[in-house]
């Protein structure tokens, strides 16, 4: 897991911007008439606009007040910023410090040598974060208890959540995709990047005209690998093509790759999460030297079942820092359905985006034209307005966890991943280096930023900007900085 030491050097690093926001003080901002002109240059006759739709919400942080809004009440998709709906919902009801656990069970006995006779249950506890290393510890945690045999079956227990595996939006074409990955109660993710059921393929170039090295992470025989693809010359062009079949975990590679390329590493989804989980239970049982009479499959872990290992994960407050600087699309997902599975004691999309509603509502936030479809931001039919997403953020300071939640956020220009996070590659050699902390946003034909500025003068605006029906979507980041740059240059 994530080095305690991290959190603490990036608390204090951003503990003090954290404060200005905090402050009693008052700031009388203005935005500068050549300020909005250039604004609206920009969002009106800018090529890059053309045919496309905008919305601009500037916010003071000290006062809540609106120092600019362009169609700041018109409804248009937000893509991953609606990730901040769903960050300060899980905060509000599930509190900064809650944890996920996963646990072994049983309702068997010890025998003589080492023998457990009975089922044995993984029971899934909703940890969107659960690695091949902690599956290793907790093979080995059981292990030491001196269980050497299994004298029956191993059984997967996902049920803390329903068994819909995708948000109901969810295109086909992004089911294959590591931020497209199925939802489950017990599931594993390759690396602390935290794409929840999903796996690493590993390829490597070999020599001219045969096919290139395969190499899974974490190694499994889960999945099937259908290797067609072939090595080019050095300097050709790559034209590798991944695949997954529908409803199977047959993956097909295709394409070509040149033999002077580096190792490549790509990410997929699985189908079928909680046995996918299982299978590395399974591994990992018999490399620890646990050997398992009975079979592998799902079901409910009984009543009066007692525990033999729990496995927590890290408090939500860290769990934040990989959903929100790298936009991680299962947690936002996962914590959802554990929404609706702490309030209605349903773990589901429906109780769990009811739930983030309600908490919206009672903070203040009006959410009656706004539209919440999952919790990434991934459904085109999500819907709200940049008013209101700075209105969110404005409220969002007074809360206890509100520091948590502000570092949290990519930074602009900061290259460290899980401090840059989604903005790590912009803005580096702009003033706006590290002036921007914000939640970025991109679908096809979207591009969305949602946070905080500070200003050439040293104060702190909140801002969102949604642009819907960009003719490319990457150019909305162009769009989105020059925004910015006048913003920090005529705010005053």
């Amino acid at each position: 897991m994530m080095k305690k030491t991290f959190y603490l050097l990036l608390l204090v690093i951003t503990t003090l911007i954290a404060s200005i926001l905090t402050s009693s003080t008052t700031y009388s901002l203005e935005l500068k008439a050549e300020g909005i002109t250039k604004l609206e240059s920009i969002l009106m006759n800018d090529p890059m606009m053309r045919g496309a739709i905008s919305g601009l919400s500037v916010r003071s942080a000290s006062t809540g007040e609106i120092l600019y809004s362009l169609n700041g009440e018109t409804n248009l998709t937000p893509a991953s910023s609606l990730k901040l709906f769903t960050a300060i919902a899980a905060l509000t009801i599930l509190g900064s410090d809650y944890t996920f656990n996963t646990e072994i069970k049983t309702v068997g006995k010890w025998e003589n040598k080492g023998v457990l006779k009975g089922n044995v249950y993984i029971k899934g506890g909703g940890d969107p974060t659960l690695t091949i290393k902690d599956i290793k510890m907790m093979a080995k945690q059981l292990r030491q208890k001196g269980i050497k045999t299994i004298d029956g079956d191993v059984i997967g227990d996902d049920s803390r959540y329903d068994t819909v595996r995708y948000s109901v939006d969810l295109p086909w074409t992004d089911e294959t995709a590591y931020y497209g990955a199925q939802i489950s109660a017990l599931t594993a993710s390759p690396d602390e990047d935290f794409d929840a059921g999903t796996l690493q393929i590993q390829i490597t170039p070999s020599q001219k005209g045969r096919a290139p090295k395969i190499k899974l992470f974490p190694s499994t025989d889960y999945v099937i690998i259908h290797n067609k693809a072939s090595t080019t010359e050095a300097e050709s062009e790559e034209s590798l093509k991944i695949t997954r079949v529908h409803g199977k975990n047959e993956v097909m590679i295709e394409g070509s790759i040149p033999e002077d390329k580096e190792m490549m590493k790509e990410w997929i989804s699985i189908w079928n999460p909680t046995k996918y989980t299982l299978a590395l239970f399974k591994k990992e049982f018999a490399q620890q030297g646990i050997h398992v009479t009975g079979k592998y499959y799902s079901d409910i872990t009984p009543n009066h079942s007692q525990k033999l290992v729990v496995h927590e994960s890290e408090p939500l407050f860290e769990i934040l820092i990989p959903f929100l600087k790298l936009s991680n699309n299962t947690i936002a997902e996962m914590l959802v359905k554990e929404m609706g599975k702490v309030t209605h004691n349903q773990g589901t999309w429906e109780k769990g985006l009811e739930t983030e509603i309600s908490t919206l509502d009672q903070l203040g936030i009006n959410v009656n034209n706004t539209v919440i479809r999952d919790g990434s931001g991934l459904s085109h039919i999500n819907t709200t307005q940049v008013n209101i997403i700075t209105q969110l953020l404005y409220k969002a300071q007074s809360k206890e966890w509100f520091s948590q939640l502000y570092k949290a956020l990519p930074v602009s220009g900061e290259e460290d991943k899980l401090t840059g996070g989604t903005l790590r590659k912009r803005m580096i050699y702009s003033p706006l280096k590290q002036k921007v902390v914000a939640k970025t946003g991109t679908l096809t034909n979207v591009s969305s930023l949602s946070g905080f500025l500070e200003t050439k003068s040293g104060e702190v605006v909140i801002f969102s900007i949604i642009l819907n029906h960009m003719a490319e979507e990457e150019k909305g980041k162009i769009i989105e900085e020059k925004i910015l740059s006048v913003l920090q240059n005529w705010l005053e």
